[in-house]
């Protein structure tokens, strides 16, 4: 183990810049990425001394295909990108202490683990649950310091939360486990701490991308043990890049829009006797349209609709990829946007039909784009983000299109980034 000095040394120094590269594969952000690495390390200091250290680094996700299929035990392809959560680390005895960017600290024993309402919703509740998940799940936990400082934008679609809590768990990994935690035992700890310490009812697809890394299709039919497959995607030798733009929509009362959608799925599957739409086939759906309009709604029918149409798409993209067919591909990209547009519906909310970010992202984005690259809405939808496959040359073009539209800095350019939770150093 390094000492803090030696750390700061190494990354500021450039000594560490061929590392920093194969993690985060722009050269553009070096310098970046250095003086991130610098400074983390002497907050680092400021807080807990100087002395042995540790750095961890887990990703932020996109979504690539598979848009609200997870909660349907559906397929999905996402992917980690080369923005992440680091943290600087350092053993302790009997507590886990944590300050996370310019947050206070957060103290936790532990011989206190239990989940409790009154912290639902709080840091703290994430970093309980992940510790109580490993311990679990078989796993040795011990105490840790860490300053976390990250670079996953919050509330874009890209998932702070679960590079947060793969951020803990490959900590503990590192620390206490020889790195042996599987990268799926520590997304499923992940969720976990979401689901029962932090209350909310999320998937697997966030933390799955996030620990495992790179292009992943994943497979919840079994959620309980999902298959998780790793594709190659060399965004760079194809000549395009992923592309986010925030669109800056408020998500302020949309808890209503998003819990309606796996509502209206399970009450189209109910149709069928299922509690989720996996299984249900296009043509059953089909065969029961006027029974599915009647007892779950018009609406009901039109996402599931989609789900069964978009796991079909998830396959085909997976197979584009393993096929090295770029082009078909971005043509199934295009096909899973319109779907979502169409009969998903979660562009926009009904109940402000003047406010349409994503809509307008997304038409500016056709007008702008032609042939040059496909668009579709980003996550979860209403508001937020929307997503861009787009050619290396049409990238400045592109990116000024999205920012005179949405503000300075709204377009950010992404790589497909090979690793997920890691060591660093």
């Amino acid at each position: 183990m390094r000492t803090t000095k030696e750390l700061k040394e190494l990354f500021t120094s450039g000594a560490k810049d061929e590392l920093l590269m194969d993690i985060y594969l722009d050269r553009s952000l070096l310098e970046y990425q250095r003086q991130r690495y610098g400074d983390a390390i002497a907050r680092y200091e400021e807080l807990y001394g100087s002395g042995e250290a540790q750095i961890y680094s887990t990703p932020g996700r996109s979504e690539i295909g598979g848009n609200h299929t997870d909660h349907q035990n559906g397929e999905v392809l996402a992917a980690s990108i080369n923005r992440d959560a680091i943290g600087i680390v350092g053993r302790l005895d009997g507590a886990v202490r944590v300050v996370s960017g310019t947050g206070p600290e957060i103290a936790i024993s532990l011989d206190d683990l239990e989940a409790k309402r009154e912290e639902e919703g709080t840091t703290r509740a994430l970093i309980k649950g992940v510790l109580a998940g490993i311990r679990e799940h078989g796993g040795k936990i011990g105490g840790f310091q860490a300053y976390i400082t990250s670079d996953v934008l919050i509330g874009a679609g890209l998932s702070s939360s679960a590079a947060f809590e793969t951020l803990i768990g490959t900590i503990e990994s590192g620390l206490y486990n020889d790195m042996e935690l599987s990268a799926v035992d520590i997304a499923v700890i992940g969720q976990y701490a979401e689901n029962v310490y932090f209350g909310k009812p999320c998937g697997l697809m966030d933390q799955t991308a996030s620990s495992v890394g790179n292009l992943v299709h994943i497979d919840f039919a079994d959620k309980s043990h999902p298959k998780i497959e790793r594709i190659s995607c060399d965004l760079e030798a194809y000549g395009y890049s992923l592309c986010i733009t925030d669109t800056k929509g408020s998500h302020a009362d949309l808890t209503d829009d998003y819990a309606a959608i796996p509502a209206e799925m399970r009450a189209a599957a109910a149709v069928f006797g299922r509690e989720v739409l996996h299984g249900v086939t296009l043509e059953e759906l089909l065969g029961k349209t006027q029974e599915v309009r009647k007892k779950a709604g018009d609406r009901a029918l039109l996402r599931a609709i989609h789900f069964v149409t978009e796991n079909e798409r998830v396959r085909e993209e997976a197979a584009a990829l393993r096929a090295g067919d770029f082009q078909a591909f971005l043509r199934t990209v295009k096909a899973s946007g319109d779907s979502s547009f169409k009969y998903l519906q979660n562009v926009y909310t009904s109940h402000d039909v003047r406010n349409q970010s994503v809509s307008v992202g997304l038409a500016v984005s056709e007008a702008v784009l032609g042939d040059d690259g496909v668009c579709r809405v980003h996550g979860g939808g209403f508001a937020g983000t929307i997503q861009a496959f787009v050619k290396n040359e049409a990238v400045p073009r592109y990116r000024e299109a999205m920012d005179q539209t949405f503000g300075a800095g709204a377009c950010s350019v992404l790589k497909i980034r090979k690793y997920g939770g890691m060591k660093v150093l």
